[in-house]
């Protein structure tokens, strides 16, 4: 079995504070998540090995946004996303 069959998979978007590197302007943007879920039981074909994954897995969001566009209507370069951790747990 492969590690997408434990989980529910969706798309979300949460804000933060970034800055600029350019500009040094902050501003609040809109970053795109990955949260995948995991399922309340697997799924009857998988073996012990499975099972033993199975238990160690746990929910978690991944960042799928990498670069931004500045918000300031001067500068609009894009920057890296930089101090928002790509991937957290949800425990």
């Amino acid at each position: 079995m492969e590690e997408r069959d434990f989980f529910d998979e969706r798309q979300e978007k949460k804000t933060a504070t970034l800055s600029c590197p350019h500009c040094q302007q902050s501003a609040e943007y809109e970053l795109l998540w990955l949260v995948r879920t995991k399922k309340k039981q697997l799924l009857g074909r998988a073996d012990e090995r499975d099972r033993a994954r199975f238990a160690k897995a746990r929910s978690y969001m991944l960042r799928k946004d990498d670069m931004m566009m500045c918000k300031n209507l001067r500068c609009r370069k894009r920057f890296e996303v930089s101090g928002v951790q790509s991937v957290a747990f949800l425990d």
